[in-house]
């Protein structure tokens, strides 16, 4: 704060000495150092009180801030909760749906592809009359084929 040298102090306490006299110095450098002491410790309460007060607002604002996050995250796992819980409802409606497409009979008609038509009639070559044979159907004609190419064995190298 001050910067107070030996030789202004040497200089203070000569005009003292010279102003006060030998008598009253004693007593008038108790009472200055009383109140240098009083002033200092008022000075260091101070100087506590203000750090008290600022450590006690970073308290507070670091306090805030976890409360916010912490708000934060509980909206967001609501939200994440609200949307997983409407997800779940509508898988739960389409499995409902699907259920009772499987479960509703089946209709009176059979595709076309699978009714028993008569094919148009083919003559032969000597005037007979040949109905085609029904289509098979289409897994055995994957056999069929499957069957008809012979297997491939790999060589080693």
């Amino acid at each position: 704060m001050f910067d107070i040298g030996f030789s202004e102090l040497l200089v203070i306490a000569v005009v003292a000495l010279v102003v006060l006299g030998p008598e009253r110095l004693p007593k008038a450098a108790r009472f200055a150092g009383l109140w240098v002491r009083r002033a200092r410790n008022q000075w260091d309460s101070v100087k506590q009180e203000l750090e008290r007060e600022l450590q006690a607002e970073d308290i507070k604002r670091q306090m805030q801030d976890v409360r916010q996050g912490m708000q934060d995250t509980e909206n967001q796992l609501r939200a994440s909760g609200e949307a997983m819980r409407r997800e779940a409802e509508q898988m739960q409606q389409h499995s409902d749906t699907l259920a009772q497409q499987v479960r509703a009979p089946a209709p009176a008609e059979q595709p076309p592809h699978l009714v028993d038509a008569p094919g148009p009639v083919v003559a032969s070559p000597d005037g007979a009359a040949i109905a085609p044979t029904p289509a098979e159907p289409a897994g055995d004609t994957v056999a069929d084929t499957a069957a008809e190419t012979p297997a491939r064995t790999e060589r080693p190298s």
